[in-house]
């Protein structure tokens, strides 16, 4: 060998440890491994094929129960071809379905897939391509009922198969033994919290934690530091930040290697990061500057809430006009007093207004409040207690399953609420929120919101409140038909409910 080229070879500064990757790209993978990457391949396409072939049911079903509705309003003789003509024009729609749910992420992983909303406004657009379509190709129709029908079932269709699968999926995981293991970060009030919310998760299991301040033991295995912690990623699923005031060099550092590791890392939003959501860029200032825009419906967005809420009111008070008549006959049944209770409390912009609610306490109940404030269950504003004696048998079966909110839809056709935003509170808790809760009341009041469908009396006030925030910040129709559907289930549930 040249000794020129021999001493430049002896020159060359030989690699350090972090200039090579972990491990060698090239070697083969052992046995086991290669059966676990199979086993995880095999559970991707089963989740795919098996999501992919309920969202064609749905849609199929859909379509054929919009054209045998009609056929049988004006031809009930030819009954048995509306199956045939289904198959005819489904497959467009579900090719194109399939196209738009793949884009929307639909048919991810468990942990990221996309949830209803996303569903909903993806129906949408799938109507929208195949009505346009059927135009442009000279279609003619004497009514577009078979667009708005099919997508009124299919949201039905599809987003009750799904519901399905997301429950018997999940419940094979927990009897497999699958859940992640999260690793929480931050500081020891804010690590408590969330280990808290995550007491019930079927899905998340919290595993261990990193503290910035000494905390007490409570289960969780403590991992001392963030360098102690990358030692045992794996077996670390995720890791959540559970302080907004981490310290953001370290939160760098840590999502840096989280993700050389493949560890996913999700935030617990604080109260300013949600506020960030709608900022408007200053320009011309001597330093970078955001404005943070108040969160209140106004121009086409409030004429489509307005509308959403006139329409849906009217139609649900149409569907249940006979469970509302069997309950006040219930209520005149049963006890003495008026059927209607009219709540004093402050609506949009701390104006009071009537909050109609059918009466579930005896006579005189608001008088003996004061007597039973020791008792309260609540933290924070709210005043609430288990087995409260003012309420009447009828009353409790009525709170159980949140029917004694019922007349608040005439609240929302006079105006005064919405279908969905933030609950109104009597005037004695809202006499004993703090300035920063009063956000809230920029908007009108709602008949449900994301208090109903995200754990209701369990979740600590100040959640609550964060819950409104990020309704009034991330707000559009889909959003609240979303709550609306959700509601159904969180009622029957009636975890909170009390």
């Amino acid at each position: 060998m040249d000794d020129g080229l021999a001493r430049q070879l002896q020159e060359v500064k030989p690699a350090t440890p972090a200039d090579l990757p972990n491990r060698d790209v090239r070697a083969g993978t052992v046995p086991l491994l290669r059966g676990i990457l199979r086993l995880e391949t095999l559970r991707g396409a089963s989740r795919v094929i098996g999501l992919a072939t309920l969202d064609v049911l749905g849609m199929f079903m859909a379509i054929w129960t919009a054209l045998a509705i009609k056929t049988l309003v004006v031809s009930p003789e030819v009954l048995h071809r509306t199956f045939g003509q289904t198959k005819d024009v489904a497959a467009l729609a579900c090719l194109v379905m399939l196209l738009l749910f793949a884009r929307s992420g639909l048919y991810r992983e468990r942990a990221q897939r996309a949830g209803l909303a996303t569903v909903i406004s993806s129906l949408f657009q799938v109507t929208v391509v195949i009505a346009v379509y059927a135009v442009i190709e000279g279609a003619e129709f004497q009514s577009y009922y078979i667009f708005y029908g099919s997508l009124f079932f299919a949201l039905v269709y599809i987003s009750t198969l799904r519901w399905i699968f997301e429950k018997v999926s999940g419940a094979a995981l927990r009897a497999a033994g699958f859940r992640r293991r999260a690793v929480l970060v931050g500081s020891g009030s804010h690590i408590d919290a969330v280990a808290h919310a995550l007491k019930d998760s079927a899905q998340v299991e919290a595993f261990g934690y990193v503290s910035l301040t000494p905390r007490g033991s409570d289960g969780l295995r403590d991992f001392g530091s963030l360098e102690a912690l990358e030692r045992h990623f794996d077996a670390v699923d995720e890791v959540l930040i559970a302080d907004p005031a981490f310290p953001q060099e370290q939160a760098v550092e840590l999502v840096d290697r989280c993700h050389r590791r493949g560890i996913r890392v999700r935030v617990a939003p604080s109260t300013m990061e949600i506020l960030m959501d709608r900022v408007e860029f200053v320009p011309g200032q001597s330093l970078p500057l955001f404005e943070l825009k108040p969160p209140v419906f106004e121009g086409v967005d409030f004429v489509i809430k307005r509308a959403f809420d006139i329409v849906g009111a009217a139609l649900l008070l149409l569907l249940l006009s006979p469970v509302l008549l069997a309950i006040a006959l219930a209520i005149k049944l049963h006890s003495h007093g008026p059927m209607l209770f009219h709540s004093m409390r402050p609506g949009i912009g701390g104006r009071p207004f009537a909050c109609l609610k059918f009466r579930t306490m005896r006579p005189g109940a608001e008088s003996m409040q004061e007597e039973l404030e020791h008792q309260n269950q609540m933290g924070g504003a709210i005043f609430k207690i288990r087995e409260d004696p003012r309420v009447t048998r009828v009353g409790a079966f009525l709170r159980r399953w949140s029917l004694d909110e019922l007349p608040q839809l005439f609240n929302v056709l006079r105006g005064e609420m919405s279908l969905v935003g933030p609950r109104p509170l009597p005037q004695r808790d809202y006499d004993r929120l703090e300035d920063w809760h009063r956000k809230r009341y920029l908007v009108l009041p709602g008949l449900t919101g994301l208090w109903q469908v995200s754990g209701r009396s369990e979740l600590d006030f100040d959640e609550l409140v964060r819950l409104d925030f990020l309704y009034l910040e991330r707000w559009s129709v889909f959003l609240d038909l979303t709550i609306l559907l959700k509601t159904v289930p969180a009622v029957i549930k009636a975890k909170g409910a009390w």
